[in-house]
């Protein structure tokens, strides 16, 4: 087997990164098929192969077998480590710094839609198009992981690094903090339903290029999304309590009609 010169491999690489970041491969996309990417590099393909094995054990790439290679998604491993894994620990002992969360979703996300309908792109259109079309779906499983998608998709399109690396880094927090009171919306038809329409009020906003109308619609929904998991776990507290309330019917009892 011959070995490359490191140099040629680190340059190779080096060139992938560019391309990556030229053409705005964000996590999940796929690279060309070896053969396309080794042309248009100029490189031989066993070139190539060994530049995107470095690039994966550098975490750069993921390549699946038979499935091609893809961008990976970068953890910055201060914010998860300063940021958010603080965060879930707080959340492990007291559930309720959730609404915590959510306040803070209000100042960011009302930043991320207005920057959003202000620089979306043709191709950020699209994938909002796409995630809002996921959220109507029966699952409420995959509803609800779609409205946090979608949510994403909102601070990628406002192409502001701080918005879109803080909102990453609240990604998982935001999945594991709501994701039960999420699935019970989309699980009520009437809440459902408000939900749909006001993804679609932020979307259009954003689509129409109007800013202000996509930040009032975002503070809007985030509003009704705050209220309703706050009754949802009011009326859980309270179905608890009647459970527990004296002179209920004690089964130890005889009864003596």
């Amino acid at each position: 087997m011959i070995v490359m010169p490191k140099r040629l491999s680190d340059e190779i690489a080096s060139r992938v990164r560019a391309l990556i970041k030229e053409q705005q491969l964000e996590a999940g996309m796929k690279l060309p098929a070896e053969r396309q990417l080794a042309a248009q590099l100029g490189v031989s393909r066993n070139s190539l192969r060994e530049a995107l094995a470095t690039l994966v054990n550098e975490g750069v790439l993921l390549s699946r077998r038979g499935g091609g290679t893809f961008v990976r998604w970068q953890h910055d491993e201060w914010s998860e480590q300063n940021i958010v894994q603080p965060l879930k620990t707080l959340l492990e002992h007291d559930p309720d710094y959730s609404f915590d969360i959510l306040e803070a979703r209000h100042a960011i996300e009302a930043s991320t839609a207005w920057h959003a309908a202000m620089r979306a792109t043709d191709a950020d259109k699209e994938k909002l198009r796409v995630c809002y079309e996921a959220t109507q779906s029966k699952d409420p499983d995959i509803a609800s992981q779609a409205d946090v998608r979608f949510h994403l998709a909102i601070a990628e399109a406002s192409h502001n690094v701080v918005l879109l690396q803080t909102m990453r880094g609240f990604f998982d927090l935001l999945q594991s903090s709501v994701k039960q009171s999420r699935q019970r919306m989309y699980q009520v038809p009437p809440v459902f339903a408000q939900l749909t329409e006001q993804h679609r009020a932020v979307l259009d906003a954003i689509l129409a290029g109007d800013a202000e109308a996509a930040r009032k619609a975002m503070m809007a929904h985030l509003g009704f999304v705050h209220t309703t998991i706050k009754q949802f776990d009011e009326d859980q507290a309270r179905q608890a309590r009647i459970t527990r309330l004296p002179g209920d019917a004690d089964p130890t009892r005889e009864n003596t009609a």
